[in-house]
Protein backbone atom coordinates (compact mmCIF):
# COMPACT_ATOMS: atom_id res chain seq x y z
CA UNK A 1 0.00 0.00 0.00
CA UNK A 2 1.40 3.21 -0.96
CA UNK A 3 1.12 6.61 1.28
CA UNK A 4 -1.76 8.20 -0.39
CA UNK A 5 -3.90 5.33 -0.60
CA UNK A 6 -2.51 5.04 3.68
CA UNK A 7 -3.24 8.81 3.91
CA UNK A 8 -6.97 8.13 2.80
CA UNK A 9 -8.02 5.09 4.84
CA UNK A 10 -6.22 7.52 7.75
CA UNK A 11 -8.58 10.05 6.69
CA UNK A 12 -11.88 8.11 6.28
CA UNK A 13 -11.04 6.83 9.59
CA UNK A 14 -10.63 10.61 11.07
CA UNK A 15 -14.03 11.19 9.22
CA UNK A 16 -16.32 8.56 10.78
CA UNK A 17 -15.07 8.81 14.07
CA UNK A 18 -15.91 12.53 13.72
CA UNK A 19 -19.94 11.84 12.25
CA UNK A 20 -20.40 9.50 15.04
CA UNK A 21 -19.49 12.20 17.53
CA UNK A 22 -21.54 14.08 15.88
CA UNK A 23 -24.18 11.42 16.38
CA UNK A 24 -24.50 9.93 13.03
CA UNK A 25 -24.57 5.97 12.95
CA UNK A 26 -21.97 4.07 10.60
CA UNK A 27 -24.28 2.54 7.77
CA UNK A 28 -21.07 1.90 5.10
CA UNK A 29 -17.90 2.28 4.63
CA UNK A 30 -16.13 1.90 1.26
CA UNK A 31 -19.86 1.34 -0.37
CA UNK A 32 -18.81 0.07 -3.69
CA UNK A 33 -21.04 -0.96 -6.51
CA UNK A 34 -20.50 -1.35 -9.80
CA UNK A 35 -21.25 2.48 -10.53
CA UNK A 36 -18.15 3.79 -8.28
CA UNK A 37 -17.64 4.19 -4.57
CA UNK A 38 -18.89 5.95 -1.11
CA UNK A 39 -16.27 6.76 0.68
CA UNK A 40 -19.46 6.53 3.56
CA UNK A 41 -22.69 6.27 4.04
CA UNK A 42 -24.24 7.28 7.65
CA UNK A 43 -27.77 8.04 9.07
CA UNK A 44 -28.71 11.60 10.38
CA UNK A 45 -31.86 10.80 12.19
CA UNK A 46 -33.47 9.19 9.31
CA UNK A 47 -31.61 11.21 6.38
CA UNK A 48 -29.31 8.65 4.54
CA UNK A 49 -26.10 11.02 4.10
CA UNK A 50 -23.34 10.28 1.29
CA UNK A 51 -20.14 11.46 2.05
CA UNK A 52 -16.76 12.03 0.18
CA UNK A 53 -13.62 12.34 2.36
CA UNK A 54 -10.78 14.16 1.21
CA UNK A 55 -7.66 13.90 2.86
CA UNK A 56 -4.57 16.03 2.01
CA UNK A 57 -1.00 17.15 3.44
CA UNK A 58 -1.34 20.75 3.12
CA UNK A 59 -3.51 23.03 1.79
CA UNK A 60 -1.29 24.96 0.41
CA UNK A 61 -2.13 24.34 -3.20
CA UNK A 62 -6.01 23.79 -3.26
CA UNK A 63 -8.51 22.91 0.02
CA UNK A 64 -8.99 19.18 0.15
CA UNK A 65 -12.70 19.91 -0.50
CA UNK A 66 -11.68 21.33 -4.08
CA UNK A 67 -11.23 18.15 -5.22
CA UNK A 68 -15.03 17.47 -5.38
CA UNK A 69 -15.34 18.47 -8.87
CA UNK A 70 -18.73 18.25 -11.01
CA UNK A 71 -17.61 15.10 -12.49
CA UNK A 72 -16.65 13.86 -9.17
CA UNK A 73 -20.57 14.77 -7.48
CA UNK A 74 -22.21 12.88 -10.36
CA UNK A 75 -20.31 9.84 -9.66
CA UNK A 76 -21.45 9.92 -6.20
CA UNK A 77 -24.78 10.73 -7.43
CA UNK A 78 -24.43 7.49 -9.67
CA UNK A 79 -23.46 5.60 -6.81
CA UNK A 80 -26.11 6.94 -4.36
CA UNK A 81 -28.73 5.92 -6.51
CA UNK A 82 -27.61 2.55 -6.68
CA UNK A 83 -26.97 2.16 -3.12
CA UNK A 84 -30.84 3.32 -2.46
CA UNK A 85 -32.40 0.82 -5.30
CA UNK A 86 -30.34 -1.91 -3.42
CA UNK A 87 -30.96 -1.49 -0.11
CA UNK A 88 -34.58 -0.07 -1.44
CA UNK A 89 -34.08 2.82 0.94
CA UNK A 90 -36.42 4.91 -1.86
CA UNK A 91 -38.40 7.80 -0.41
CA UNK A 92 -36.23 8.63 2.23
CA UNK A 93 -34.49 11.81 2.59
CA UNK A 94 -30.38 11.69 1.41
CA UNK A 95 -27.75 14.08 1.36
CA UNK A 96 -24.17 14.72 0.03
CA UNK A 97 -21.36 16.20 2.30
CA UNK A 98 -17.59 16.10 1.85
CA UNK A 99 -15.48 16.17 4.97
CA UNK A 100 -12.15 17.86 4.38
CA UNK A 101 -9.12 16.39 6.53
CA UNK A 102 -6.34 18.66 6.36
CA UNK A 103 -2.31 17.03 8.43
CA UNK A 104 -1.43 19.32 10.34
CA UNK A 105 2.02 19.42 12.85
CA UNK A 106 2.75 16.22 14.54
CA UNK A 107 0.05 14.05 12.56
CA UNK A 108 -3.22 15.83 14.09
CA UNK A 109 -5.64 16.27 11.41
CA UNK A 110 -8.16 19.13 11.41
CA UNK A 111 -11.23 18.36 9.98
CA UNK A 112 -13.79 20.47 7.93
CA UNK A 113 -17.76 19.47 7.77
CA UNK A 114 -20.10 20.46 4.85
CA UNK A 115 -23.29 19.59 4.64
CA UNK A 116 -25.39 19.62 1.98
CA UNK A 117 -22.33 20.33 -0.19
CA UNK A 118 -23.61 19.50 -3.56
CA UNK A 119 -27.25 19.00 -5.14
CA UNK A 120 -26.85 16.56 -7.90
CA UNK A 121 -29.19 17.94 -10.81
CA UNK A 122 -31.09 15.42 -12.79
Amino acid sequence: MDDRAELGRAGERRAARFLRQLGYRLVARNYRCPLGEIDLVVLDRHIIVFVEVKTRTSDEYAAPEDAVTLEKQRRLSRSARFFIRQTRSGGRPCRFDVVAITLGDAGRMSVKHFKSAFVVQT
